[in-house]
């Protein structure tokens, strides 16, 4: 990574980088206190610029052995990857190394698996942001802790198929961007095609040239077109497989990132949940989980959208041989699931977002649930929940953790529990 001329003229010194701090910058001592150097490695020698916590890296002296060439000829600039200069096998150790010093941190200590990581490429869904400069249209992803909009021309993290309709997302956004707006483009490659979910609109795009949008999103091939949550144009419903049955998400739902770590998600979750004959899937979103526990156990879903909730049900009654599934929506963080009810059930499934579960986990640490499997997006949140677990009497049995955002400092887990006798 040359320097640039700025870095230079502002005083460039040495420093010995000692580790790699939770967002994957290198952590090193300067004066008594530590600063943070993004895209530098533990045991490096580095020259660096800038004042404050966080300084510039302004070359290598002394690279070390875990040092790899970036697979991207935007990685330094797009905030996309930050991780791209470090071998696999010491990056796989990282992201395992993460969940352990959250674990660290609230006093639990755990059997922790080798991190799972995602292939290049696999990536099937992209959150881009589009804008205008000067007289073009620039899609891409911001730059680290930046509002500058890198242009991307390529992205190795990317099904091949998102990054063939970057030319495409260009073109649609075009007709919707004002002077100074900017939108969100949220593509999924799905068995029916591109969905395409469109956010940010500023209120006063008129309506031809949504129209106009749409028609090029149509002729470019996109299976469906929604704004801000409602379905514009659905040339072909867009479908993702989830065991035997298909799910059907409505627009700008949650999904996995990923069909490899889903599929890797779902194969721990069940060989934990196999004897289990009635399990709940709690922040069940689409079906992800439900619909493939409902294989073998009848099942409880349990989520806070209403589109969400509908889809699923729209998934069960399409699907031929799964056992009961009853599909409620239930807002879990104010009105989460009694020990009593939850007592019931053989086997429960949670998936929050990154606030974690809280409310409904305090419930489980008083249920007399036999098995839990506990799937999460924030080692913190997670750390902190599985205290309240592990205090309620449960036993942590495994934790695998699962690298499904390639080359960033973002690593998922699934946590694995049972009541102790």
């Amino acid at each position: 990574m040359p320097p640039s001329e700025d870095q230079v003229a502002s005083g460039a010194r040495s420093l010995t980088i000692d580790h790699l701090g939770a967002q994957g910058d290198g952590r090193a001592q300067e004066a008594g206190a530590w600063v943070s150097v993004p895209f530098a490695l533990a045991g490096e020698t580095v020259r660096v610029a800038g004042e404050g916590e966080r300084l510039r890296l302004v070359d290598v002296v002394k690279a070390s052995p875990d040092r790899a060439a970036p697979a991207c000829r935007h990685f330094g600039r797009c905030g996309g990857c930050t991780l791209q200069h470090m071998a696999p096998a010491p990056y796989a150790a990282f992201k395992r190394d993460l969940i352990l010093r959250t674990l660290k941190a609230r006093g639990l200590d755990a059997d922790v698996a080798e991190a799972w990581v995602t292939p290049p490429g696999s990536r099937r869904r992209a959150a881009f942001a589009a804008k205008r400069a000067g007289k073009q249209v620039v899609v891409g992803f911001h730059a680290r802790r930046s509002h500058e909009l890198v242009a991307l021309t390529e992205c190795p993290v990317a099904r091949p198929t998102i990054v063939a309709a970057l030319p495409r997302l260009t073109e649609i956004a075009g007709f919707l961007l004002g002077g100074k707006d900017e939108i969100g483009l949220l593509v999924t490659e799905t068995a029916a095609g591109l969905d395409l979910h469109i956010t940010g609109l500023a209120k006063d795009v008129k309506a031809l040239a949504r129209a106009e949008a749409t028609s090029a999103a149509l002729r470019a091939g996109f299976a469906r077109v929604s704004i801000e949550g409602a379905d514009v144009l659905t040339e072909r419903p867009p479908s993702l497989q989830a065991g035997t049955a298909t799910m059907y998400p409505p627009p700008g739902s949650f999904l996995q990132a990923s069909a490899e770590a889903e599929a890797e998600m779902e194969r721990i979750v069940r060989e934990h949940l196999k004897f289990a004959l009635r399990v709940a899937d709690l922040f069940s979103g689409c079906g992800t989980f439900a619909l493939r526990l409902a294989a073998e156990s009848s099942v409880l879903a349990a989520e806070g959208n209403a589109a969400a909730i509908e889809a699923l049900k729209a998934s069960v009654r399409g699907a031929h041989g799964l056992k009961p599934v009853t599909a409620e929506v239930r807002d879990l963080f104010r009105n989460p699931y009694g020990a009593a009810e939850l007592s019931r059930l053989d086997g429960v499934v949670l998936d929050p977002p990154r606030a974690g579960a809280a409310a409904q986990v305090a419930e489980l640490a008083k249920s007399r649930v036999p098995r839990i499997a506990y799937v999460s997006c924030d080692p913190a949140t997670l750390a902190r929940d599985l205290r309240t677990l592990v205090d309620g009497g449960y036993r942590i049995v495994r934790i695998h953790p699962i690298d499904q955002f390639l080359w960033s400092a973002h690593v998922e887990a699934v946590a694995l529990l049972e009541r102790a006798p």
